[in-house]
């Protein structure tokens, strides 16, 4: 596919895009930059607010997102009133903001680069300016996070420069002839320059973990700028998706494309922690983990639109994983089991606390990761792939595994603290034996207990309509005996559970009750504590097209689309529904995958 041009947004100084409030940035005007190992989110107002260095779940360099009086940032700004519009070139993760101020303008171009040859073995954050008209004077700061004050950042010297040191972390700053510094201590450094047309400027951060550090020269550096533009524009080219939203489809694909952690094919569900669900709200946790749900959800996104390597990375990560701890509700990056929540004394975006790392679902069960599974695999060998015998072996293990164990209660999609029979968990149960007999079926896996799973697919079909239904609410309830309705229930019409009259009741239902202006709330009474959860507003949206009623799912895709236009396409895990703030951790790979298969659907190609 061609890739299109994406328009630039304004963001001005006089309105609340792009400024600050109490020091932070509202989350719609940051975009996220990355390399295939970690993600930067720069501001509208030039700042570099979020880097972890040197993967995606390790401490922050810059943290000022959580932290806006003392935390890490990286700045370039005019050192005038300006305004700024913003965009991502066409096709690409390579960002720019055109500075508009008195007496001149002025690009500034970033990237967190890579090479040819692929992802560098170093971090290397790049930012070039460049002048367009007349002459625009730039300030700059860098200053280094403490980590929630567990290092103290400090230079030191030697015969190629000066670098910076944060814990395990070691740096330095790069720059081209035309900056001037005018201070350089301990965990800070500013400075200045002018930029007029046709010359430019850039600063660089190279940066390694107990390792070696090659410092490149700058005019390197700021050639692999156009260097990973131009690998952005070749990867995005063979992007498959043919339809009205092919330039969305694009834009989420590069969002998840930047959550692929490419050292092991993990894929992150966020690159941040603890941006909260609701403002002044607890609920602030730590997403950058790989979830079986969302690496699931994936694998079938990138197999739909032809990022088949991608795919086959996750896929092949998530098998390894199963087989070597049991299926758990997410994993790190490198394969390992989450580690317990810590809290670290940090203010948290707009004073929300608590900041946390670490997640205590990992020690949850939820039923739902037997579909996700079974859902991700039969998609993969429908796609002409075939499984190893390691991970088909596996797998019918794990069929009957979820065979014994769905009649008991778990923590659902939602991660609850109190367990107990919920509907799209049994549902999740039925969509993994029906999955099961069919790749038994098809001989992709072993079929020697394949009678088994059908009888306890059907029992579970009968459990959920004698338990679940309410005829009072005409819908499927949150768990039998609730007064509970569960966004996720929409689900259900992917999965191709139960007779269309029931599930398309419920999805109505849920429509009604949860709905929110263009945007759902994820169940009874949550809003209350959070925002409007993006994913389930996609997910409703492609349960009506796929039952049939396209025209109604295509307005409502249309309007939440354009309800979320104040940012750039990269998106959060919610939404304020009166105000249309982003609320949550980004970019959140749900979202982007919920929005691609909406997008699918509408376009007659279900996934």
């Amino acid at each position: 596919m061609k890739v299109g041009e994406e328009p630039r947004t304004a963001r001005t100084a006089d309105r609340n895009h792009g400024r600050r409030s109490g020091g932070y940035l509202p989350l719609e005007n940051y975009a996220a930059l990355g390399d295939g190992r970690s993600v930067a989110l720069s501001g509208a107002d030039g700042s570099i607010d979020w880097w972890c260095v040197p993967n995606l779940d390790s401490p922050p360099l810059f943290d000022r997102l959580l932290s806006p009086e003392t935390g890490g940032c990286f700045i370039i700004v005019p050192d005038s009133p300006f305004t700024a519009e913003q965009r991502y070139l066409p096709g690409s993760n390579v960002h720019e903001t055109i500075f508009t101020t008195p007496g001149g303008r002025a690009r500034l171009v970033e990237s967190l680069n890579s090479s040819t040859a692929g992802r560098l073995p170093w971090c290397e954050l790049a930012r070039r300016v460049e002048g367009l008209e007349g002459s625009v004077r730039f300030r700059f700061l860098m200053r280094i996070g403490t980590r929630a004050d567990t290092v103290s950042p400090f230079v030191t010297q030697n015969a190629h420069g000066i670098l910076f040191h944060a814990g395990d972390v070691t740096g330095s700053l790069r720059y081209s002839g035309g900056v001037t510094i005018t201070r350089e201590e301990d965990g800070e450094t500013e400075g200045h320059f002018m930029v007029q047309p046709g010359a430019r400027e850039t600063l660089a951060i190279v940066a390694g973990q107990n390792e070696p550090l090659v410092l490149p020269k700058i005019a390197d550096i700021d050639h692999r700028i156009d260097v990973s533009h131009q690998e952005w524009i070749e990867w995005s080219e063979r992007v498959h998706h043919e339809g009205p939203y092919r330039d969305l489809v694009l834009r989420s694909a590069l969002a998840l494309k930047l959550l692929l952690y490419s050292p092991t094919g993990a894929i992150a569900a966020a690159a941040t922690t603890s941006l909260p669900e609701g403002i002044s709200e607890p609920k602030n946790w730590d997403y950058r983990y790989a979830w079986i749900r969302d690496a699931g959800y994936t694998i079938k996104a990138f197999l739909r639109i032809g990022a088949e390597a991608e795919a086959k990375a996750a896929l092949t990560w998530l098998m390894h994983r199963l087989c070597e701890h049991g299926p758990h509700v997410m994993y790190t990056l490198d394969g390992r089991i989450v580690p317990d929540e810590t809290e670290l004394d940090m203010p948290g975006w707009r004073n929300s606390r608590p900041v946390r790392i670490g997640n205590v679902a990992s020690c949850q069960h939820q039923h739902a990761i037997y579909g996700d599974i079974f859902e991700t695999a039969e998609r993969f060998v429908q796609c002409g792939n075939i499984l190893d015998r390691q991970s088909a072996d596996m797998l019918a293990q794990l069929a009957s595994r979820c065979a014994d164990h769905w009649r008991q209660k778990d923590s659902g999609i939602w991660e609850l603290p109190e367990e107990q029979h919920f509907t799209n968990s049994k549902i999740s149960c039925w969509q993994a034996l029906a999955r099961a007999v069919e790749l038994a079926d098809t001989g992709h896996i072993p079929a020697t207990s394949r009678d088994r799973w059908a009888r306890e697919r059907e029992r579970i079909a009968e459990w959920i309509d004698d338990n679940c239904w309410s005829e009072e609410r005409q819908s499927y309830l949150a768990f039998p005996g609730s007064d509970m309705l569960d966004a996720s229930v929409a689900l259900a019409v992917r999965f191709r559970f139960g007779a269309h009259g029931r599930v398309e009741k419920t999805i109505r239902a849920l429509d009604r009750e949860l709905g929110a202006g263009a945007f759902h709330y994820r169940y009874t009474g949550v809003e209350r504590e959070e925002g409007c959860f993006l994913a389930c507003t996609f997910w409703i949206i492609e349960a009506k097209a796929l039952l049939g009623h396209e025209a109604e799912a295509r307005t409502q895709f249309d309007r939440a689309i354009a309800r979320l236009g104040r940012g750039q396409g990269i998106y959060a895990e919610m939404v304020d529904p009166d105000t249309g703030a982003y609320l949550g951790n980004l970019p959140q790979g749900l979202t982007h995958l919920a929005l691609i298969q909406a997008a699918a659907t509408l376009a007659g190609h279900p996934l």
